[in-house]
């Protein structure tokens, strides 16, 4: 089947199997690694991904679903020069970044939320993280960066 649509502002089209997940199309067709399979159920989050503005886990949606959508990964998440973007740099700083694996779904959903507002209680920023899993950082350093971003966002 052949299944067409935007990723990382890239037009594509794919030919696979109907019954191919999201996940599995970025990562094994396009090579876009960066969202991983940690449950295959929908309870982890680190396939997530952005799908028409919204964050989505890529592992239960069908990849024919994505078809004429517009698709986010962490690969497409950056500054205007390729580097690390404000969320990416607030993650470092905040010692927000530990083993990896959980932390493209929480770019994405940090970036999901600033999207939707600039002025994000930490309740909030918690209900939209709330689901990803992580077993390293204990999700303070997590928010703390989701709100430094968005602070310096407003004050741009």
């Amino acid at each position: 089947m052949l299944i067409q649509f935007t990723v990382n502002k890239k037009s594509v089209a794919v030919e696979a199997p109907a019954d191919i997940t999201l996940l599995d199309l970025l990562r094994d067709y396009l090579g876009l690694t960066g969202a991983k399979e940690g449950c295959a159920v929908g309870e982890c989050g680190a396939c997530s991904v952005l799908m028409d503005g919204r964050l989505v886990n890529s592992c239960l949606v069908l990849a024919p679903q994505a078809d004429g959508s517009e698709i986010l990964t962490i690969e497409g998440v950056h500054a205007p020069d390729g580097g690390l973007n404000d969320l990416q740099e607030n993650f470092i700083t905040y010692g927000a970044v530990q083993c990896g694996i959980c932390i493209p779904g929480m770019v994405l959903a940090g970036e999901a939320l600033l999207l939707e507002t600039l002025t994000p209680t930490r309740a909030e920023i918690r209900t939209a993280l709330a689901g990803n899993l992580c077993r390293c950082t204990g999700y303070q350093q997590i928010v703390d960066a989701i709100e430094a971003t968005a602070q310096q966002r407003r004050n741009q």
